[in-house]
């Protein structure tokens, strides 16, 4: 599977579902990385333990990183721009979309105010690209004209790769997704607002899943497996820790950064 990534150039709304790949990773060993919101640090930590960890395996080596790239940490920016850049060497890699880069989409489409964004940790990463919502008020005046000059100066490059996010990844014994999957429910019918945004329905039927769900969005202390799923959102921007999972066959080992 070479590596890819899907450019679109158009800053208007995606019209199509994102995309659901289905990988064999059954000759592979997969590192799935929890919710970065930010942490550009802690992911070059994590990475580097990847690659040493990785070092002892002859396998293809892919990395699935499980959305939640912007917001609330101080490195949005720079987070997005290491994620556009190629793979460690030797890996492939998958990034999949978190329910914070389509938040981050809406309000740069219009479709939710500046309000909205920043009250879930869009004000960190305005500052990433060096952008004071407050300062720009007092020297633009109307609120209309701020988030114009807001829109022009996130890179779109940045609002390509947002958009082109796939939602989910699956194997014949594995789901890599953002927030977890509706129990009962074929992958094909699963709802991408469930895929992005579940949890109480999701974590109170883990037992009835039939695959291994590994995914983030909801912050825990320290990862453990309930029933057939696996949360790895450690909450890196306050707790500093970034966490993977390695899996190899049905093995796992966590690694934190």
């Amino acid at each position: 599977m070479p590596y890819v990534t899907l450019f679109q150039r158009s800053r208007k709304p995606q019209a199509a579902a994102r995309q659901r790949l289905e990988v064999d990773i059954q000759d592979m060993v997969v590192y799935a990385i929890g919710d970065v919101h930010g942490c550009y640090n802690e992911l070059r930590a994590l990475e580097q333990k990847i690659l040493l960890d990785s070092a002892s395996f002859e396998r293809r080596k892919l990395i699935i990183m499980l959305g939640d790239y912007v917001d609330r940490g101080p490195q949005s920016a720079r987070v997005l721009d290491h994620l556009l850049a190629p793979p460690l060497h030797g890996f492939q890699r998958i990034c999949l979309a978190g329910n914070h880069e389509v938040v981050m989409l809406n309000y740069l489409d219009g479709i939710i105010s500046r309000e909205s964004w920043l009250a879930i940790g869009g004000l960190q990463t305005l500052f990433s690209y060096g952008v004071d919502p407050s300062r720009m008020a007092d020297l633009y005046g109307s609120s209309e004209e701020v988030d114009r000059r807001i829109r022009e100066i996130i890179p779109a490059g940045h609002v390509s790769f947002m958009r082109a996010l796939p939602v989910m990844v699956y194997s014949a014994k594995f789901v890599f997704v953002h927030a977890g999957i509706r129990p009962g429910i074929e992958l094909a019918a699963q709802d991408e607002d469930d895929l992005l945004n579940i949890r109480s329905d999701f974590f109170e039927a883990a037992h009835l899943l039939d695959r291994y769900v590994v995914h983030g969005h909801t912050p825990i202390e320290f990862p453990k497996l309930d029933g057939r799923r696996l949360g790895i959102d450690t909450g890196a921007f306050q707790s500093g820790r970034l966490t993977a999972v390695r899996i190899v066959d049905r093995g796992a080992r966590l690694i934190f950064s």
